[in-house]
């Protein structure tokens, strides 16, 4: 079954907001045996919106729509599609009743212009219901052809797929893509792709891709399959492979990211942690406060950027400074040390580096971790810019800690 995407909105052309649903509905699509050949944004013009609707029409199985379903006179989606269609729009006055609804339980009144919302076709439709909003989303089916339209704020989009779009979609296609999405540190993606090119290239069902990102690898696996219990026995021998040739650079089986690992091993081994920060600057912390629950084990994290404060905060001693500069093994390792000293943490993380753009030594950063066993120090030589370099100072030391973690 082919599908394409449209998304519309003028403020998408403009880049006023950035396009999430696209990216989060060719996600959803992929596992339900639903490929994705085209997408595009039309801004809110009832030409160019008309032109886009036809030749998506023509070309695909099913459309999917996001956006332009509001009760302004620029909300054009539902109109203009089914014109396209050949279906006339009435007012449906049970879903009329529930937008006054909704409404009313906010202490407000319907405007007449939220009417349009509640205009549908008389036949050939069904009305997805939308908790969030005041938009209801639909589908229109005739000729063999199916349009489906959702609202744009991605809070009201989101759960009606998941709730009613979805399960439409897999009884349509009759099949579905089982994926495992693996993730990948301190493997270049050229090096991932070498040491599985013979299952890269000859395997049909299923089939492997791998992704870069920034500092990292995905890998992704993909049966065609009937069921979900068929999509697992299709994979678990390549899996076995893959984890056989590629080792403990696999930090993931179920695309989470290193920290999210790291947060799941901390709460389950019911270890502390502390962080000590310079050229990275609350980025490491932050990988960990950003996630639900980090409070069980994260106790404090220090950016002491400046000397002084390496020496105040964390202990760093002064003739370490001046004898090998903040950006040195021994200024990490004792970056470590002070900050688990200080916090009474069962470990502590600390970076220190030279992140520029300016400077002879740019790129040159230590990562340190101190346990109950002492102190290890990776020296890391990163380029990029300055983000970049922080964003990879951060992944080695979340690396140094999964590594340790697996270890207790």
């Amino acid at each position: 079954m082919k599908a394409e995407i449209i998304c519309v909105g003028t403020e998408l052309l403009m880049g006023q907001i950035v396009n999430t649903n696209a990216q989060f509905l060719a996600a959803q699509l992929a596992p339900l045996g639903v490929d994705v050949y085209y997408q595009s944004v039309v801004g809110d013009n009832p030409g160019r919106l008309k032109e886009a609707v036809s030749v998506a029409l023509n070309r695909s199985d099913v459309v999917l729509f996001s956006g332009g379903l509001g009760p302004t006179e620029d909300d054009l989606t539902k109109e203009t599609v089914a014109e396209a269609m050949g279906l006339d729009l009435v007012l449906h006055e049970q879903e009329w009743q529930k937008i006054q609804a909704y409404f009313t339980a906010r202490g407000r009144v319907a405007a007449p212009n939220n009417q349009k919302q509640a205009m549908f076709p008389g036949s050939h439709c069904t009305i997805l219901p939308n908790p969030n909003g005041t938009a209801p989303g639909c589908i229109f089916e005739k000729g063999g052809k199916a349009a489906i339209l959702m609202p744009g704020p991605p809070r009201e989009l989101r759960p009606m797929f998941i709730d009613h779009v979805a399960p439409y979609l897999q009884s349509r296609s009759g099949h579905r893509l089982y994926t495992r999405m693996l993730r990948i540190f301190g493997m270049g993606e050229s090096d991932v792709e070498y040491a599985l090119r013979d299952l890269i290239h000859e395997q049909s069902n299923p089939t492997l891709a791998t992704y870069c990102e920034v500092g990292e690898v995905k890998l992704r696996i993909t049966a065609a399959c009937q069921t979900e219990q068929e999509g697992r026995a299709l994979l678990s021998p390549i899996l076995s492979k893959v984890k056989q040739r590629l080792g403990d650079v696999i930090y993931s089986e179920e695309d989470e990211e290193l920290a999210a690992v790291c947060h799941r091993l901390l709460i389950d081994k019911g270890l502390t942690l502390s962080c000590a920060e310079s050229c990275t600057g609350g980025l490491l912390s932050s990988a960990f406060v950003d996630l639900a629950g980090s409070s069980a084990y994260f106790m404090e994290g220090d950016v002491t950027y400046a000397n002084e404060a390496k020496m105040g905060s964390l202990g760093v001693r002064a003739e370490t400074l001046e004898r090998f500069t903040a950006v040195s093994d021994k200024t990490a390792r004792e970056m470590a040390a002070g900050m688990r000293r200080k916090a009474g943490t069962d470990l502590a993380l600390a970076t220190t580096g030279y992140a520029g753009p300016d400077g002879e030594q740019v790129g040159l950063v230590y990562v340190a971790l101190a346990g109950d066993d002492g102190v290890q120090v990776k020296e890391l030589h990163l380029s990029g810019d300055r983000n970049r370099i922080r964003r990879l100072a951060v992944l080695n030391a979340l690396d140094l800690l999964y590594r340790k973690l697996c270890t207790k």
